[in-house]
Formats: structure tokens, sequence, C-alpha cells
């Protein structure tokens, strides 16, 4: 824990550093430079006034400006363009904060993608709520190089061998012959996602590759490991933002 001297030092640095600095959308450049973050920074009623240039890939766009002043339900196809809104409306309002949210994206060639989101509101010298900053970071998965796979390996291949079934922390822990506390932090170190988030995207990853079929919505509940249909249902919209069926018109099924 900090002492009161530690933070006060901390204040004051950030003070005299706020005083020179002539933009302070400098880390704008910085994000450009990375093509699997998005970044952004909105006013108080949602509009983005700084993006970098994955954002505008990611939503078919030419340049910066044809995102510059406009609110997500003006940029994405609904409903996660107004699902994206009201994210923003509720850290605006001081209700939540996005912390490392698991989301599923449809992209402009209707390719899915997965990703960690995170926003948080951006505050006035006096407290007040002026705006919002945001990332939303790609997953890249099953990432086999990483020096530690090796260690949670049989875990992953339980889960993806057995999605269908309930899973436990301790399943995973005793396949991986961890603790339960070690293989959270091996996961959360190699995919950025903890162990009940990794089994969650496992079984939505299947669940819209059969989505792209003619599989009924309930026999695909069954096969993706949930007890019943509005247990999916309910699973793929907060996660996904839109039911099962709204996914599969969206697909154009």
């Amino acid at each position: 824990m900090k002492s009161a001297g530690e933070t006060a030092q901390k204040n004051d640095a950030r003070m005299a550093l706020s005083g020179v600095i002539g933009d302070v959308f400098f880390a704008e450049t910085l994000f450009d430079a990375l093509s699997d973050v998005v970044f952004f920074v909105k006013d108080s009623v949602g509009r983005y006034v700084v993006v970098n240039d994955t954002l505008v890939r990611r939503c078919g766009l030419k340049d910066k400006a044809a995102l510059i002043g406009r609110t997500p339900a003006e940029v994405f196809s609904q409903p996660f363009g107004q699902r994206y809104l009201a994210q923003d409306l509720d850290v605006l309002a001081g209700r939540s904060e996005i912390d490392d949210q698991l989301e599923l994206h449809l992209y402009p060639n209707r390719d899915p993608g997965w990703c960690l989101t995170r926003k948080t509101a951006l505050r006035s010298k006096s407290g007040e709520i002026v705006g919002l900053a945001g990332i939303s970071r790609d997953l890249a998965m099953e990432d086999k190089k990483n020096p530690a796979y090796h260690k949670v390996a049989a875990a992953v291949r339980l889960i993806h061998e057995r999605y269908d079934q309930p899973l436990s922390l301790a399943d995973l822990a005793q396949t991986a012959n961890m603790s339960v506390a070690q293989i959270e932090r091996y996961f959360l170190r190699i995919f950025h996602l903890t162990p009940r988030q990794f089994i969650i995207k496992t079984r939505l990853d299947a669940a819209s590759r059969l989505l792209a079929g003619k599989t009924s919505v309930a026999d695909i509940a069954q096969a993706c490991g949930y007890a019943d249909h509005s247990a999916f249902t309910r699973q793929f919209r907060a996660t996904v933002g839109v039911t099962p069926s709204q996914y599969r018109a969206m697909l154009g099924v």
C-alpha cells in the first residue's frame, strides 16, 4: 500500500507534466502502431474524439474523419452499435466501468473476432465525468509459442475435448497437475483470460460455427454444454450482444 507521501509525490509529478504537454492525446500516435489494439476517446455523450487507425480499419472506413463526432450507434451495424453506445452511457453516468470484458465482434467481412474490452471514465480536475477512454485488444488464442504453454496444454486439451460437459477449475487444475490458483495465473499470463472465460470462448466458438449451418438453436445449446436453450441465449447475448437467432440472421443463414 502506498504511503500518503508517495501518493502526493505521484500527484505532483502528474500536475507538473500536465502543465507542459502540448497534446494531451499524444497516445493516439502510439496506438496507431498497434494493429491488434483498438483505441478511442469519447466525449460526454459517447461521440468519438480520438481514434486509432486500427479502429478505422475495423469499421471498414477510409480515414479517422469518418468516425470523429459520431457515436458507435451511427457507425456499427445494429444491434451491435446500440449495445456499444449503451456500454458507453453506463460508464459516462458513473454506473460502471468495463474491465477486460470478453466480447465477440463481427468485422465488416463477417469474420468473427474475439477481444477483451476495457473502458474507463475520464474526469475533470473537479471530479466530473467528461468523457471516456477505452481499448479493445485482440485475443491471439492458442499461443503455443509461449514458453509456459506446455504447462497448461493438458487443461486446454481437456476444454476442447469436453466443452460440452460441466468443467470446474478443480478439474482443470488436476489435469494440469497444478493448484487452482496456479492454473488461474497461467491462463491469465498466456491467454489474458481466466479459465472460465476460456471455457465460454471455446463453447461460443463452437456455437458460432454451428449457427452458420442449419442446426436448431436448441440442439446447438445442448451440443455446446448449456443446460437449456435459455441459458445458451443469455450467455450468447451477454458476450456477443445479440441472440443466437439474430446472429444467424446477420450471417444470412
